[in-house]
């Protein structure tokens, strides 16, 4: 018997219209998210105080880069949700382009920032270890609005919850109708507010001095909170668990949380250089 429950709010997926335009929720949050995180990043680079003498970017090519980051979570999120839920698209291929409907796989949005941060650099002669710090230090703003979009598309929704659980929720979509963790919420939270809150006070207590430092640890940071929030999140079809506890969103993080540790152990090995303007 549950006598314990939240209703799910009734939203609706459609924010506004610009003439026969719907604007939706889930574009203004990805959009809102890249836009407060270009504003925090420029203040970053505006404060030499944080880094090794002045910031390693300029913001007239911080300016230039939030296009091709943007490009990279785009594409690197959609090319990642199409490979994790192939046999879904080649069923219904026409939904490949509809990214309004959700769809945006977030190792697949890592992936392809990290290229684009990558490529941008070494056009312009700048640091990646800095330009990557730079761009997880506003990471967590824009995870905390996806996450919020997910919540409201009703889409990634947890596990069957407890039926004393005060805050379970049946979402609209789920077929079986059976209470279940807000886990979108949970994420929000974890790899969100925690997460920027973590990054901020590093930032303050002098990270970015050590290149590589801040990139480490929002990869070591995102990859447990991830796992942490995957206990309660319904596996992602077509994978399940494997081995009876693994999900496949558990499985990409661990590589984050390796790679994470690799990263901080080198940027404190290396040092904190008098300038970080160095070419990598």
């Amino acid at each position: 018997m549950i006598f314990l429950e939240i209703q799910f709010p009734d939203f609706n997926p459609i924010a506004f219209h610009i003439g026969p335009l719907p604007i939706r929720w889930y574009a203004l949050a990805y959009i809102g998210g890249i836009v407060l995180g270009w504003i925090y990043a420029r203040t970053l680079v505006k404060k030499e105080q944080l880094w090794s003498g002045s910031a390693p970017v300029s913001l007239l090519q911080l300016d230039d880069f939030i296009l091709w980051v943007t490009l990279g979570i785009i594409l690197g999120g959609r090319v990642g949700d199409l490979l994790w839920d192939l046999h879904h698209y080649i069923k219904e291929p026409t939904e490949i382009y509809q990214l309004w409907h959700g769809g945006m796989a977030f190792h697949g949005g890592y992936t392809g920032c990290v290229v684009a941060v990558i490529w941008f650099a070494l056009r312009n002669k700048i640091s990646i270890l800095s330009l990557g710090d730079l761009t997880t230090a506003a990471a967590p703003i824009g995870l905390f609005f996806g996450r919020l979009a997910n919540f409201i598309n009703g889409e990634l929704w947890g596990r069957p919850a407890d039926s004393t659980l005060p805050w379970a929720m049946r979402f609209p979509h789920d077929i079986t109708h059976v209470p279940r963790h807000p886990s979108q919420l949970y994420e929000a939270g974890l790899e969100g507010i925690l997460l920027f809150v973590i990054l901020t006070i590093m930032v303050r207590l002098g990270a970015l001095k050590r290149p590589g430092m801040i990139l480490g640890s929002f990869t070591l940071l995102y990859g447990v909170a991830r796992i942490i929030s995957e206990t309660f999140r319904e596996p992602d079809a077509p994978y399940g668990l494997m081995w009876g506890y693994l999900s496949m969103g558990m499985l990409l993080s661990i590589p984050m949380v390796i790679g994470g540790i690799i990263l901080i152990v080198l940027a404190v090995r290396r040092g904190a250089p008098s300038m970080t303007k160095a070419v990598p």
